[in-house]
């Protein structure tokens, strides 16, 4: 048994992790942005952990309004720089990241500029008067990510990968130590703000030190025409993205006090962590790949379900302990005072599965040059959100907030599969195989669990956890093997 486990393990990473083909670069590529990601997510969880028990949950609560409405100017003037850099043929030439970098770094003037000027108004809308040097304060990020070297955006083109890790963990992880020394020390929403912005500075800086990047006083017209044509297909996707992602913190926060939506905010974010964790390593792991095999759709398609097929069956399992646990792993992680949105935490975890199934099809439309094709899918979500929003969390209280958000991604998910299938013809019936068998061992699974937990007199964090992990970890066996069955069948 032994050597058949050995023997299976050698020819797995002989297929998928060694050559100079697509394959191996997307392994290999992932591979790294997991291990720096990780490290990279580790610090922040840990730095989430450290700071709810430093900081009122007020200080989250002021933060989420100023991510919030720095995101309406920042997505209102999105030109998709690095998406654009990936995507095209020639995105590598030296007058096309030249070009490219301008154009960033004068968006991200131009959007402080405007944030600045607007910052007292923000404050005056939410009656907090210290909101307007918060945001000037820690949206000072916006200039450094677009003084950022665009040559790291090729070195992600050209799957580079080593060096696209060093820049983003490596910024991250110094901007979480920036945050916690200062939470020592400045006990506020002070340590938040520069902590943000120090996160973004450090980014900036190392991008020049792994991918050293001179800017010239020139543009090129064809490489500055490219671009524009690139940002026309994503104008508009960026301000629809904001309604969705933030139309839940403007409206908790006008209706709900900062304490309550700083809770709220915080559980939100705990799921949000790793979601952004694997959706950037598929993302920068799989639109290269895409990019470089545009026109070859069978083959487009074929990863697309791999995929799908990966994320749902170990997806599914992963909710299960969200949905058992969700109490216990609030109370223990960030204190008793953040149980109370062990729901909202729930539906939020069902809400970052579908996302990140549906960011798989969004990736291609941006790695063949379609981001425009992603537009009707957002749009809908948008409107959805806008008129569900309210009445939801009127009737649900803060949950309600993402029982909208749900409603919203489970239709724009269906408008573009509907778009792929006329993209590249995928297949509807080999897709939706991908589907019924996890779902069902999970539902099962949680069933069998949820009637456990009812019979045993015993309850607690520690009871709760216990349950939802060993959940998690039937579930998983389960679909795991056959995920490893089927990997089994292609080496």
């Amino acid at each position: 048994m032994p050597s058949n486990i050995s023997s299976l393990l050698g020819n797995l990473r002989a297929k998928f992790l060694g050559g100079d083909g697509l394959k191996g670069h997307m392994f290999r590529g992932g591979t790294w942005l997991g291990i720096g990601s990780v490290f990279e997510q580790v610090f922040r969880m840990g730095r989430n952990m450290l700071l709810t028990r430093l900081l009122v949950p007020e200080a989250f609560g002021v933060m989420a309004i100023v991510y919030s409405a720095s995101s309406i100017v920042d997505m209102l003037t999105e030109i998709g720089v690095k998406e654009a850099i990936i995507q095209h043929p020639h995105g590598s030439d030296h007058r096309y990241v030249n070009s490219a970098w301008w154009l960033a770094f004068g968006r991200g003037i131009g959007i402080y500029a405007i944030l600045f000027a607007v910052a007292p108004w923000v404050a005056k809308f939410y009656g907090n008067a210290e909101l307007a040097p918060l945001m000037r304060t820690a949206l000072l990020s916006i200039i450094f990510l677009g003084a950022q070297s665009s040559k790291a955006f090729v070195a992600l083109k050209e799957m580079k990968f080593k060096r696209w890790v060093l820049v983003q963990s490596g910024g991250g992880i110094c901007g979480s130590l920036v945050v916690v020394a200062l939470a020592f020390f400045v006990r506020s929403v002070w340590a938040l703000a520069i902590g943000y912005a120090a996160e973004n500075f450090m980014r900036c800086v190392i991008s020049f030190v792994i991918c050293p990047f001179r800017p010239r006083l020139e543009l090129d017209k064809q490489s500055v025409k490219d671009l524009l044509t690139f940002s026309r297909g994503v104008f508009g996707l960026s301000v629809l993205n904001l309604i969705f992602a933030r139309t839940d913190i403007f409206v908790l926060g006008k209706l709900y006090p900062a304490a309550q939506l700083g809770i709220y905010t915080m559980a939100i974010y705990l799921i949000q962590v790793p979601t952004s964790f694997i959706t950037n390593v598929l993302g920068q792991t799989l639109m290269p790949s895409f990019a470089r095999i545009q026109e070859e759709h069978s083959r487009i398609n074929r990863i697309v379900i791999r995929v799908t097929s990966m994320i749902v069956l170990l997806g599914m399992p992963a909710l299960i302990f969200i949905v058992l646990s969700s109490r216990s792993l609030l109370s223990i992680l960030y204190g008793p005072r953040y149980f109370s949105a062990a729901l909202p935490l729930s539906v939020a975890s069902l809400v970052a599965l579908v996302s990140l199934v549906n960011s798989i099809i969004t990736m291609v439309f941006y790695a063949t040059g379609r981001p425009q094709f992603h537009r009707r899918c957002v749009f809908i979500m948008a409107v959805l959100m806008i008129v569900l929003i309210y009445p939801a969390v009127k009737e649900f209280g803060m949950v309600g907030g993402q029982v909208a958000a749900l409603i919203s991604v489970v239709a724009g998910y269906g408008v573009q599969l509907v778009r792929m299938r006329h993209l590249t013809q995928l297949s509807f019936v080999q897709y939706s195989r991908t589907f019924p068998f996890p779902i069902i061992v999970s539902c099962v699974v949680f069933g069998l669990f949820m009637a456990i937990g009812r019979l045993v007199v015993m309850n607690g964090a520690l009871f709760n956890l216990s349950l939802g992990l060993l959940g998690c970890v039937l579930a998983l066996s389960i679909c795991g093997g056959a995920f490893l069955k089927r990997l089994t069948a292609e080496a």
